[in-house]
């Protein structure tokens, strides 16, 4: 049977050893979307993930994708196209841009798992400072980017987009960069996709998965003064 959440925001999740097999990484359901509740959760590497038709699913899966910021991939392609100077790369100057590109429909997914509910969801953590966008330009015009949650030192990824060949690959490539300096030490990507693992992401156990957040946890680093790598 899975857990119901409490109704009370700061009411814990159940224990992590209680995630079941099938699906995999379920933990519990119900509960809220608040700024305590998604702290929290996080906090512990748990996360939110349904869809307009289902009540609210938290999740842990194992093993986990991560991107640890000084190992990310970047291609002699990719370096090229970066070095260019064409991409304009900023954080958090379009948070909500970023959200409702990532919300729109994909030609390989039936639908979208950022609900309205999510949306709002994330713009109140944006405003406190917990959530956070890196946004990348071609002319003026937002062509990629990549919001998610500062927690410590560990920067959780939500969603990516690009509208352009490879700008999604530059927003992730130019926050892994950002991160390494302020001292993040890791970049949690949930699941793993192809995609992710070009790019240098790796799969851990929940066990280490747990230890580096227990080693990253404490005040955010993520600083105001996003700047981004003039060449790779």
């Amino acid at each position: 049977m899975i857990p119901i959440l409490d109704s009370d925001p700061g009411s814990p999740f159940p224990p992590t050893d209680q995630v079941l097999e099938e699906p995999q990484g379920l933990l519990a359901v119900g509960g809220d979307l608040s700024p305590t509740r998604l702290i929290n959760a996080y906090r512990q590497g748990i996360f939110p993930w349904f869809s307009e038709d289902q009540p609210i699913l938290w999740w842990l899966p194992s093993p986990r994708c991560v991107i640890y910021p000084d190992s990310v991939h970047v291609s002699r392609r990719l370096r090229r196209r970066y070095n260019q100077g064409q991409f304009d790369v900023s954080a958090d100057q379009a948070f909500g841009e970023v959200v409702e590109a990532c919300a729109a429909p994909r030609r390989d997914q039936d639908g979208t798992w950022i609900t309205a509910e999510m949306k709002s969801a994330y713009h109140r953590l944006h405003d406190m400072g917990v959530a956070h966008s890196v946004e990348v330009r071609i002319d003026k015009q937002l062509a990629g980017g990549i919001y998610g949650l500062a927690l410590g030192r560990v920067f959780f990824g939500e969603s990516m987009f690009s509208k352009h060949q490879d700008t999604s690959k530059i927003a992730l490539v130019a926050l892994c960069r950002q991160l390494q300096k302020w001292g993040f030490t890791l970049l949690d990507c949930q699941v793993s996709n192809p995609h992710l693992m070009r790019m240098g992401a790796v799969e851990i156990t929940r066990y280490d998965f747990d230890r580096l957040l227990a080693s990253a946890d404490g005040p955010s680093h993520w600083k105001p003064g996003f700047r981004a790598v003039k060449r790779l």
